[in-house]
């Protein structure tokens, strides 16, 4: 099932999708007000676990941490009232626009340009490897709206409507089969109501957005070695050799009480950089760690 969703050409389940929504998964680090439940970030690593437990494929990562919390954290009331409800309740579908053809995540690298006018802004620009960018209903694209001497400053962060003229998308080839593509934004209007948080200081965000994305990928990926782990043990109590499991010999026991302990110190560094994020502590270090 994992891979025929995989392969289809939306890269995930519209059926699925609305059962997840409907079990509240969405809106888990929403505010009761927004329709969540008012968990934390560190709540929600369980969950991501789980996901890459299972290899889940959709644009959960996408819409809800890269969109979702991004909103919730620098939105203003009006853009959370309008955009959080639709996210948990499986509503919108949403997506980050921030590589560039450099495949840098440095300051220096965004190009992607949005020049004032009297109705708000013009997007021009190709941004590379935005997940699930086929199906999103909206995308927050970082563009540079002001030339400065520090690459950092100048950045601004955009609420854009995906089905917007003036956006094109083209899905990439990629050995995982998951759907990232290059967008390109070719005099796409946005008006000013739709910047995300300070104009031209969007960077900040930007870091904060890597730290949480990295973590989020750290939990799906504890998810993914702890199944792996257990279907190991699973075959070396089936697989017999000399009339016996494999498991009983010791090499093997000592192969997978390695395999243990690298998964649980895995988990341990991962759910700490979760809890720092959700408390709101500084974890550069935490994080590069997980």
């Amino acid at each position: 099932m994992v891979k025929e969703i995989e392969e289809s050409e939306l890269g995930y389940s519209p059926e699925l999708w609305k059962e997840v929504a409907g079990l509240g998964w969405m809106g888990l680090a929403f505010p009761e007000k927004y329709g969540g439940s008012d968990m934390s970030f560190l709540d929600l690593a369980i969950l991501l676990e789980e996901m890459g437990r299972a290899c889940l494929p959709g644009p959960y990562f996408s819409t809800v941490v890269l969109g979702g919390l991004t909103i919730l954290d620098i939105g203003s009331e009006e853009q959370k009232q309008e955009y959080l409800p639709k996210i948990a309740s499986g509503e919108a579908i949403f997506t980050l626009a921030l590589t560039e053809p450099s495949a840098s995540y440095d300051a220096t690298s965004i190009e992607t340009k949005a020049i004032a006018d009297k109705d708000g802004y013009i997007i021009n620009g190709t941004k590379l490897f935005v997940p699930d960018a086929n199906v999103a209903h909206y995308m927050l694209v970082v563009a540079r709206t002001e030339a400065k001497s520090k690459a950092e400053e100048g950045i601004t962060i955009f609420i854009v409507d995906a089905k917007s003229p003036g956006i094109s998308h083209t899905v990439l080839k990629t050995i995982a089969n998951d759907k990232l593509c290059e967008v390109v934004f070719d005099q796409l209007k946005v008006p000013k109501e739709n910047i995300l948080g300070e104009l031209n200081q969007g960077w900040k965000e930007v870091q904060k957005i890597i730290q949480r994305a990295a973590v989020a990928k750290c939990c799906e990926m504890v998810g993914c070695i702890q199944q792996a782990l257990d279907m190991t043990v699973d075959y070396a109590k089936e697989r017999k050799q000399y009339d016996r499991p494999i498991g009983s010999f010791q090499v093997i026991q000592h192969y997978c009480a390695d395999m243990a302990t690298d998964v649980d110190g895995t988990r341990l560094s991962t759910y700490q950089a979760a809890w720092m994020l959700s408390e709101g502590l500084p974890c550069t270090q935490e994080v590069a760690i997980a």
